[in-house]
Parts: C-alpha cells; structure tokens; sequence
C-alpha cells in the first residue's frame, strides 16, 4: 500500500471517528480552551454539517442494510482521533458515498456468507467437515474486526475469503455424500445397525431424494429384528421344519426386500419344499396304476408334470400309462368304424379314423381307412347334389361332371346297398334329361321373344320349341313396353302346357 492510500485510510477513519462521537469531540474542545481561535470555529462548523449528515441522511442508508454489532468507543480512545482530524478540513461527498458502497458490499457479502453457513449447518458440516468448515469461520471472523475499524475493503476480502471456503465445502457434498452411503452399506453388511443410521441419515441430509438413502435407512432399522429372524429360520430348517423356516425368510423379506439371503433360502427352501410334494405325488399315481385304475393315475402324473420339476419323468410315466388307455380307446372305436361303414356312413367314419389319429398319428390303418372313407364321403356328398338338382343336366358341362360321377360310383367295388340306390337314381335322371321335349310358346306377334341359352324366336303369336329337360327363361323386349322374363321348367314332371311371353305394360315418358 502506497503512502498516499495509507494516509487517506488514516483521514476516513478519522472522520468516521467523528461522525460517529461528535458530542464527545465536541465536548472535549470547548474544555480546553474558553475563546477558541477562528480555526477552531471552521472545524465546529465542518463538524456541524457532518453531524447534520449522520442525523438526516445516514439513518436511512443503515434501515437498508444490516449491520455487524460495533463495540461502543471510549471518549478517551477519541482523544487521539480528534487530534489528528483537526489537520483535515473536512470530508467530501464523494468519499463518503464510497465509503457507504463499500459498507453495503461488506454487509452483502457477509449475507451470502451467511446464508452458506446455514445451508451447511443445516447439513450437520461438523460431522464431515469440521475443520475445513471451522477454518472458513475463522477467516471470516477477521472481517469481523476491519469492519469495527471501518477497513471496509479488507473486511470485504475476509468475507469473501469465508464464503468462497464454505462454498468449496458445499462443493464437496455430492463426493462425501457417495462416500458415506458406501461407508453406510459397509456398515449395513457389518451388521452394524446404528452406524448405518447414523451414515443413511446423514446421506439423506445431503440428498433427500436419494433412494439408495432411504433404501439403506429403512433396512438398517429393521437390521436388528432381520439378524433375530434368520437365526430363528437357520434353526428351523436345520430341524427340518421346511414350511416354518421358509414362513419366517418371508418375514425377513416383507422387513427388508433386499435381503438377497433371505430370497435365497426361500427359493431354496420352495425346492426342497416342491421335491417332496412331486415325490409324493408320483408315489400317489402309480399306486393308481397298480390298483387298475390308469385315469386316476395319469391325473397324478400330469399333476406332477405341471410342478415344473422333474417334467421327464412325470412325463415317461404319462406315456406308459396313456398306452394301456390308448389301447383300450382305439378299439372301441375301431368297432364305431366298422359299424359306420358298414351303413355307409362315410362322414362318421371320418370323425372316428381322426379320433384315433388324434391318438396316435402314426396308425397305418387309421392313415389309409381315413383316405378312403374321406372319398367316398366326397362321393357321397356329389351323388346327393346331382340327384336334387336334375334342372341343371341340359347344360352340357354339368352333364359332363355328373356323368363323370355316376361312372366313378360304378367302378366301386362292393357298392352297398346306398351307393346302388343312388346310381340307379342318377342313371334314370341323366338318360331323361338328354330327351328333348316339345313347348307351346305363345306370344302377340308384337314382342321379341329370346330363351336365354337357347336363342332368339323373334315375333310370333303361337310355335313350338323342342328343349331338353331344365330350367330356362324366356325374355319379351318390345319397344316403348316394359321388359319381361318368364322362368319355366321342362321335364322332371314340372313341364308348362304353354309358355306366354308378351310385353303389355307401356312405358310412359316423363317430361324433363
């Protein structure tokens, strides 16, 4: 510091001294001299407009700020002050307003360090950082005594000093915060339930949204009751009490649902548990077996099965039994194929050779016999259509396809007695719808008369058609009359006496 600064940190804090203890200064000069010299009255009236400062414009600067408590001076401390203010005329605005900026600097500054110490002790800093954070203090507490002697500037760098080392504390937070989970996990797995509090609790001081925290606190809680359970279900499935022990592992989970020990012996302990239930339930089914009855013990075995333990041998002891019960089912209805198709029941032959198939898809018999059964069903099923639908015979294909299916019911060797009656059907409809037949067609000379299929008759009021046996239909166009179709059968005993085709209905044009 240059000797012009020092001399003019020496005038502020003079005139502080005597803006703040004019009354005392004042009192002091009127004691030593009755007739002061005209100097002294200049300084009186420096002194004045000073003091009207302090009293009118100072009081509202201080409401703004709060101020660190100041130790009360003594008069006789003044002395010297005085003294040395009497060389110094008086004060400027201008550094008085810089010494107040400098002042709400320090008060700000000292806010924030503060607030830092309450974010901290807030966060219990002397059980992780006492020292760091008691030095912090200390530097602080220096500004304390430049602020009393109004070193505002110096005050400021202590402050700001403190601050910045309680902030570098803060800044630590989040590595003491994984250091103390870690050391509160080491302690949980210790079995040292109170220490584990204690770091699970200071961890969620730091982080109160840390799950692993408030994991770690609950389970340290109930750390105690845990260590007394397990050593009571240790006991039990030593003394082979399997049900209890696994009850009082379940315990300790619904305290702790992450004690990885306890899901373990659970698990564990349900092996043990479902080995002995599969054991005696396959003793159950096979006990069935011997006594005769294979339904009931297949039931056990499939009971067994579905435990998810030991599924192969549950499963071999299925087959063998399914193998005497397969047996016994494919004969019975081995003997409802017989009789389907004995009556020529092709499509109930078919269901049953698919229940034996079902059995066992491997069956030679019930592989061909269904192939069979499943053509003749076919057969059937065409024979019955041709028979119903003789109208449809004058049209050549359909003849075709049906003569192809009367001739393959002819090469079926052994026909029974249905099949027969069913070609002869068919024999008598396909030679009759091949002779035609003549209709009497009548019209009025005046529609245009067509057999769809057949051709166009033209105009005519009376003629004669010769048509196989089926269905047709006649269409009459005659200008300015509506259309009409008339539909008729010829053969199979529905043939018309005459057919009547004639437009007679006028059309009438609508006007647009």
């Amino acid at each position: 510091m240059s000797e012009n600064d020092a001399d003019k940190d020496k005038q502020e804090s003079q005139e502080s001294g005597f803006k703040e203890n004019q009354i005392y200064v004042n009192s002091t000069a009127a004691v030593e001299s009755n007739k002061p010299p005209v100097w002294v009255w200049f300084s009186v009236a420096g002194l004045l407009l000073v003091a009207l400062l302090v009293i009118f414009v100072l009081p509202n600067i201080v409401t703004e700020y709060e101020l660190p408590l100041e130790r009360r001076v003594d008069v006789a401390d003044l002395v010297p002050a005085q003294e040395e203010a009497e060389t110094v005329t008086s004060i400027s605005p201008f550094e008085e307003a810089q010494r107040s900026r400098q002042r709400k600097e320090a008060q700000d500054v000292l806010a924030e360090l503060l607030e830092r110490q309450g974010d901290l002790e807030l966060l219990e800093v002397e059980k992780w950082a006492q020292e760091d954070y008691a030095a912090a203090l200390e530097v602080a507490s220096i500004g304390d005594e430049y602020y009393r002697t109004q070193d505002f500037p110096l005050a400021i760098e202590s402050y700001t000093s403190g601050r910045d080392g309680l902030l570098a504390i803060l800044e630590t937070v989040p590595t003491v915060l994984q250091q103390t989970l870690s050391e509160g996990q080491n302690a949980l797995d210790n079995r040292e339930s109170e220490l584990a509090q204690d770091k699970f609790s200071l961890a969620l001081l730091f982080d109160g949204n840390s799950e692993t925290a408030q994991i770690g606190l609950e389970r340290s809680r109930a750390l105690d009751e845990v260590l007394r359970l397990m050593a009571e279900a240790e006991e039990l499935q030593e003394d082979g009490e399997l049900e209890a022990a696994r009850n009082t592992y379940q315990q300790i989970v619904s305290l702790d649902s992450y004690n990885e020990t306890a899901q373990q012996r659970i698990s564990e302990i349900s092996a043990l548990i479902l080995e002995r239930e599969f054991a005696g339930i396959m003793s159950a089914g096979y006990a069935s077996l011997e006594s005769g009855d294979p339904e009931a013990a297949i039931a056990e075995f499939e009971r067994a099965a579905a435990m998810g333990i030991n599924a192969e041998q549950a499963l071999a002891a299925i087959t063998q039994t399914e193998n005497e019960v397969a047996n016994a089912q494919i004969a019975v209805m081995q003997e409802r194929i017989s009789a389907a198709e004995a009556q020529e029941e092709w499509h109930t032959a078919v269901a049953e050779y698919d229940n034996v198939l079902a059995i066992d898809a491997n069956l030679i018999f019930a592989i061909n016999g269904r192939d069979y059964a499943s053509k003749r069903a076919q057969l059937d099923d065409l024979l019955v259509g041709s028979i119903e639908t003789p109208d449809r015979f004058y049209e050549e294909d359909v003849f075709q396809q049906t003569l192809d299916i009367y001739y393959t019911g002819r090469a079926i060797e052994n026909p029974g007695p249905r099949l027969l009656d069913q070609l002869d059907n068919l024999q008598v409809l396909l030679e009759t719808s091949q002779v035609p037949l003549d209709i009497r067609m009548a019209s009025d000379n005046l529609t245009d008369v067509t057999i769809l299929r057949i051709g166009n008759l033209g105009l005519f009021e009376e003629t004669s058609v010769s048509l196989k046996p089926g269905r047709y239909v006649a269409v009459g166009k005659r200008i300015g009359y509506r259309e009409v179709r008339e539909e008729f059968v010829v053969g199979f005993g529905q043939t018309p006496d005459v057919v009547v085709v004639q437009c007679v209905e006028r059309v009438v044009a609508t006007n647009r």
